[in-house]
């Protein structure tokens, strides 16, 4: 297994951020915290270590990977023209969980963007992430520790089960406060558009830049996207996930998995409901952010209970709820297959 070092999330200890700068600057692959889930980091503008990320991953060559800066400054490098959209953008949500995608410079290898002319960039505002990126020096990538198409890791117990000795130091600064990946924005376009639902909402990037879109975006494998977490499928547990459109379906779709006495199944519901019944039967928060914040860890924990068969009650429609409705919708199959 792979070093493990134990970091306190608000002053995370000199000594560990050397350790993981030296395993990093080696072309090594250290895992660490962000506000949104945990990173497997490379040094971004070093094609033969971020070689290794897909390599860990199983990941298509073609995905492109975000990457980690210190700031503006760091980002101005990498982006090429740095717009003043991207200057209003980043002046207020940075460090944050917001990536952004413009034209890449010519610095930045093609490695990193999966052969497409843009390039995505963000600043995360953890602090065990902040002072890596700072003591390293230069970008860093660093998309999900785990495996393609798997759940995203918010702790490092979840990268050490998802990749094991992939990764050659794993950074552990305790859970993720967001629990679901940055929200990307493509500025390449005339429009500003929201390619991945994060958790800064539609709304609150509107009140910078009041033109911003949704994208409904599903790239096929053979496709070159501009940002990850647009296949089809994503984010999925090893059980099979359905979203019914409300409890009471939930429920009932429950019994008849029950009544074939065949499949372990969880329920995932933000309603109450009285009548519930599986051989899991867990209450999810009914606010955005803590939902989010609970998602991935409740998949993992379901997998881990060797359950089969999830059915999650859909989230309301809300701009809000627009990062969780994407993760469920691209984790789940086909209803109608539920029973079959």
């Amino acid at each position: 297994m792979p070093e493990v070092i134990v970091v306190d999330r608000n002053k995370p200890d000199p000594r560990a951020i050397a350790r993981a700068v030296s395993v990093l600057l080696s072309g090594g692959l250290v895992a660490f915290p962000t506000e949104t889930v945990y990173g497997l980091g490379a040094l971004a503008l070093e094609p033969r270590a971020l070689a290794r990320i897909f390599d860990a991953k199983g990941r298509p060559s073609h995905h492109p990977l975000i990457a980690h800066v210190t700031g503006i400054a760091q980002a101005r490098t990498l982006i090429d023209p740095w717009t003043a959209l991207a200057d209003r953008l980043a002046t207020t949500f940075w460090p944050g969980p917001l990536t952004l995608i413009g034209h890449r410079s010519s610095i930045v290898p093609s490695a990193l963007t999966g052969g497409h002319s843009s390039v995505a960039v963000r600043a995360p505002s953890h602090p065990v992430a902040a002072a890596l990126i700072l003591a390293v020096g230069a970008p860093v990538a660093a998309p999900s520790a785990n495996r393609y198409q798997a759940i995203s890791p918010t702790s490092a117990a979840h990268v050490l089960t998802g990749l094991g000795n992939e990764v050659d130091l794993v950074l552990d600064g305790g859970s993720c406060a967001e629990g679901v990946e940055s929200t990307v924005l493509d500025m390449t376009s005339d429009v500003p558009r929201i390619l991945r639902p994060g958790p800064l909402s539609q709304r609150t990037l509107q009140k910078v830049a009041a033109d911003v879109v949704l994208a409904q975006e599903v790239a096929t494998d053979d496709e070159l996207r501009a940002s990850p977490g647009l296949d089809l499928r994503h984010y999925a547990p090893r059980a099979k996930l359905v979203v019914a459109p409300n409890a009471t379906v939930a429920v009932e779709l429950a019994k008849q998995v029950l009544m074939r006495d065949e499949e372990r199944v969880a329920l995932m519901l933000w309603d109450h409901h009285p009548d519930a019944m599986a051989h899991v039967v867990r209450t999810m928060p009914s606010r955005a952010a803590e939902y989010a914040r609970d998602l991935y860890a409740t998949l993992h924990d379901l997998d881990a209970l060797s359950v089969e068969i999830i059915i999650a009650q859909a989230v309301p429609k809300e701009s809000e709820w627009d990062a969780v409705r994407d993760r469920l919708a691209r984790a789940s199959a086909d209803p109608s297959r539920l029973l079959s």
